[in-house]
């Protein structure tokens, strides 16, 4: 019984939102990011368009001569990391969505296969190296500041990574068959969480947030308590952020709980 309440007021905390508004931003999207502000970012092709934290449009972002947007970073909503696998090419953008320093060449710093890039403190940025199976964090002048080694070495086992974030100072590694590795700052290995199968996901303190095909879930890899709700099936992704739950449909974004 006792587990039952706990379990039951952690779904509550976990879901609740703390506000009964809602906002509908009628537009396309691959997929999105909210920065913590309540800003959100669309991601579609190679276009990122901004909506304030109010719904309403504000700007866009493209940048034809390098394709399509990889991945969107928005650890710092005035320094956003947005990533271009095909030209191994990294943009930083301002909260105007315009260019504030120059880009970064993967390739002229000696990395052609890096499938995953993320934001990470003080302006730095993680890669992930296929060639050499390799988790490397670098400084805002892009100099070498930390590195795993070979990860089928350090953890004898192939990883094959699809998504990665840094929060509170540790790098959430995604590997689908085997779960979500945690580094530290330092590329020290410090735990995995055995959570298979999925496409990404958020962090929030000790509380990891993922969808499944039906299903939206928090589990706090301390306390080992998992909550789902479900989701309908049209959802193609769910976003958990402060008193937000923000849903992506083919037509539209919906943000519940925002002011």
């Amino acid at each position: 019984m006792r587990n039952f309440i706990l379990i039951a007021v952690f779904l509550l905390l976990s879901f609740t939102p703390l506000s009964d508004s809602k906002k509908v931003i009628l537009a396309k999207a691959d997929s999105f990011a909210i920065d913590n502000l309540g800003n959100a970012l669309l991601i579609r092709n190679n276009e990122i368009v901004k909506y304030l934290a109010s719904g309403k449009y504000f700007t866009r972002y493209s940048n034809l001569q390098l394709g399509n947007v990889t991945s969107v970073d928005v650890m710092n909503p005035l320094k956003i990391l947005v990533y271009y696998r095909d030209y191994q090419q990294i943009v930083f953008l301002d909260d105007q969505l315009s260019v504030n320093s120059d880009n970064i060449s993967l390739e002229l710093l000696g990395y052609q296969q890096t499938d995953l890039v993320c934001a990470s403190m003080n302006n730095s940025f993680w890669i992930y190296d296929k060639q050499n199976n390799e988790l490397i964090r670098f400084d805002e002048n892009s100099n070498k500041i930390s590195q795993t080694g070979n990860l089928k070495q350090v953890l004898r086992s192939d990883i094959s990574p699809n998504f990665m974030l840094e929060h509170n100072g540790y790098l959430y590694v995604n590997s689908p068959n085997i779960g979500i590795y945690v580094f530290d700052i330092f590329a020290a290995f410090s735990r995995i969480v055995s959570i298979k199968n999925l496409k990404n996901f958020q962090v929030n303190g000790n509380v990891l947030y993922y969808k499944t095909d039906s299903t939206f879930c928090s589990y706090d890899y301390k306390t080992f308590n998992e909550g789902c709700i479900v989701i309908e099936k049209n959802v193609k992704q769910l976003i958990k952020q402060k008193d937000i739950l923000a849903k992506l449909y083919t037509d539209s974004i919906v943000v519940e709980g925002a002011n």
